[in-house]
C-alpha cells in the first residue's frame, strides 16, 4: 500500500515540476500587468543587461518594456532622436512619475544609441549641434 502511495506523490510531483517548467519557459512578463514594485525592477534587470556591442531597436524595448512612462522627440535635419524613460527607482511616493525615478534610452532613427545618464546628456546636445 505505501508503494502505491509513493509512486503516486512521485507521480505527483513530477507532473507539477512539468507544469512549473512549461509556465515559466512559456509565458511571457508582462509589465503593464505587474504592480509598480515588480514593473521597476523588471525594468531595471533589462536596462542592466543591454549591451552597447549589439544594437537593439525601439520596437524591441517597447515590446519588452511596454509604454515608456516617459518619452521626448527630436528632429535634427533628416535624423530623429526619441528618448524613452522607464522607471527604475523610486523616489517619492506622490503617483506621479519624474525624470529622476526613471533611467532613459535615447534612439536615434530607431536605433539605440546610449543609456543611462549618458542617454538624457546627448539628447540635450542635440540642440546644441550645428
Amino acid at each position: 500500500m505505501w508503494t502505491k502511495v509513493l509512486k503516486y506523490i512521485i507521480l505527483g510531483i513530477g507532473v507539477y515540476a512539468a507544469i512549473a517548467t512549461l509556465v515559466m519557459s512559456l509565458y511571457k512578463d508582462d509589465p503593464g500587468s505587474m504592480v509598480w514594485q515588480d514593473r521597476e525592477a523588471y525594468n531595471k534587470r533589462f536596462i542592466a543587461k543591454l549591451d552597447s556591442t549589439s544594437p537593439m531597436h525601439i520596437e524591441e524595448v517597447l515590446a519588452t518594456l511596454g509604454t515608456p512612462d516617459l518619452t521626448f522627440v527630436k528632429r535634427r535635419g533628416e535624423d530623429i532622436y526619441q528618448i524613452v524613460f522607464y522607471r527604475t527607482q523610486h523616489v517619492k511616493a506622490d503617483g506621479i512619475t519624474t525624470k529622476d525615478e526613471c533611467t532613459g534610452l535615447l534612439f536615434k532613427n530607431k536605433k539605440l544609441l546610449v543609456w543611462g545618464q549618458q542617454a538624457e546628456l546627448a539628447y540635450d546636445k542635440v540642440d546644441l549641434q550645428s
